[in-house]
């Protein structure tokens, strides 16, 4: 497999046409949460292809996935991935990761799985952890067992941090637990390592020279593409977003203004004005054109994870859809509102409920822990009829035949659930 920045296109996908140049479209809110659920791959305009392909298509279109290691329902790359394809399985990305090669880890705004195509957009975060900063002096601090680290893993191949545990005595011995687990994720975080699979959710760490596929391009942009590349990434994955919401895919406000000025100077960008928006924000002028108009589809119902590109982002996501949500596992049971890992629920453009549910997966039940609706909501019935049917979907994903409904708010609803699931 070869894969270029010519390949790539900056993006890691086709060209965008173009519009006229200089020009600022004034635009509703509505319309702006439209742009955002089209580049986020929930409205139903794009049917990604079946199998391991699509899932690839999904990472390409998205930019990345997050991992997380919570699990009461499937892990949040897996849950993020199926919200945008129904035969989705989690054999697809084992295959991608270890096999194809077509998709690896790293850290976007966290740890994620990234398309191949985009791996020379890393490459300059790699060198500059490698050259200097708290890697650098800790690496340098502790060349010792770096050095060892290195070593095993070229001489004995693809290593976990649990292979370099020291059983027999911890206390007083430089080669203790820590030091080689942070000298391995050192490695890894300055591109000596990568993880070529996991095990039972542990990385496998081996040397970049045997993981990455030939051809691949390993030489950084220049600064002015690399900030491009970061515009245009952001814009395809929140749709539509100002220069403080594309820093994080790059720190230098400057470099972002002049690369997004750059783009809409090409007509791939359109400066845009949003209804309530103190800012003016940005979006790709291909999305625009495809969400002129009003959509005739039925509203879709997705059950997302906390995690999922459209979520994470908590500020843009109230901003967008008014929509105020956090995570709750990380709170004490005796202060959570919704649940130890409550998903949110999105039904067409707006957020109507918030299900904390838990896979139990050795009596193969899902159980809905806490399912709580937002207020003012009217068209009960429609929406019971789509959540039913998306729930069903959701226990199959996760291994389970039944779905045992354990509190609703209001209460009022839980029986006309329950008789929607039967």
């Amino acid at each position: 497999m070869t894969i270029s920045k010519e390949a790539n296109s900056q993006t890691g996908v086709q060209p965008l046409p173009r519009a006229r140049r200089g020009r600022t479209e004034r635009i509703t809110a509505d319309r702006a949460r439209r742009i955002a659920l089209y580049c986020q791959r929930l409205d139903g305009s794009t049917r990604p292809s079946a199998g391991g392909e699509g899932a690839v298509e999904t990472i390409e279109g998205l930019g990345y996935v997050q991992i997380d290691t919570i699990a009461v329902v499937h892990r949040a790359h897996e849950h993020t991935l199926w919200s945008r394809q129904s035969d989705y399985d989690p054999r697809m990305l084992h295959q991608l990761l270890t096999e194809e090669r077509r998709v690896f880890e790293y850290w976007t705004h966290a740890a994620s799985y990234v398309p191949m195509t985009d791996y020379s957009y890393y490459v300059r975060r790699m060198r500059a952890l490698a050259s200097g900063g708290r890697t650098r002096d800790w690496m340098k601090e502790n060349r010792r067992t770096v050095a060892q680290v290195r070593k095993r893993i070229r001489e004995e191949g693809p290593l976990m941090a649990s292979n370099f545990e020291d059983k027999a005595s911890r206390r007083g011995s430089w080669w203790g637990w820590k030091p080689a687990k942070r000298a391995l994720e050192c490695l890894f975080d300055t591109g000596e390592l990568m993880i070529g699979e996991r095990h039972n959710f542990q990385r496998v760490y081996d040397l970049t020279e045997r993981v990455l596929p030939d051809g691949v391009d390993t030489a950084p942009p220049r600064p002015a593409e690399q900030a491009r590349w970061a515009v245009s990434r952001a814009l395809r994955n929140l749709g539509v977003a100002t220069v403080a919401d594309m820093r994080s895919w790059h720190g230098d406000r400057q470099m972002l203004t002049a690369a997004a000025a750059d783009l809409v100077g090409s007509g791939e960008v359109t400066t845009v004005s949003v209804q309530g928006w103190e800012s003016e924000g940005y979006a790709l002028t291909q999305a625009l054109e495809a969400t002129h108009r009003r959509s005739r589809r039925k509203p879709a119902l997705h059950i997302l994870s906390p995690f999922d590109n459209l979520v994470i982002r908590r500020g843009q996501l109230e901003r967008l859809f008014g929509f105020e949500y956090t995570i709750e596992c990380y709170t004490p049971a005796a202060k959570r509102r919704y649940g130890y890992f409550c998903l949110p629920l999105l039904w067409g453009q707006r957020f109507v409920g918030r299900l904390d549910a838990k896979a139990e997966r050795k009596e193969r039940v899902l159980a809905l822990k806490k399912l709580v609706f937002e207020p003012e909501l009217a068209d009960w019935d429609e929406l019971l009829r789509a959540l039913a049917a998306k729930l069903k979907q959701f226990a199959r994903f996760n291994g389970c035949d039944e779905i045992r409904v354990e509190a609703v708010l209001p209460r009022k609803m839980t029986s006309p659930l329950k008789r929607a699931l039967r």
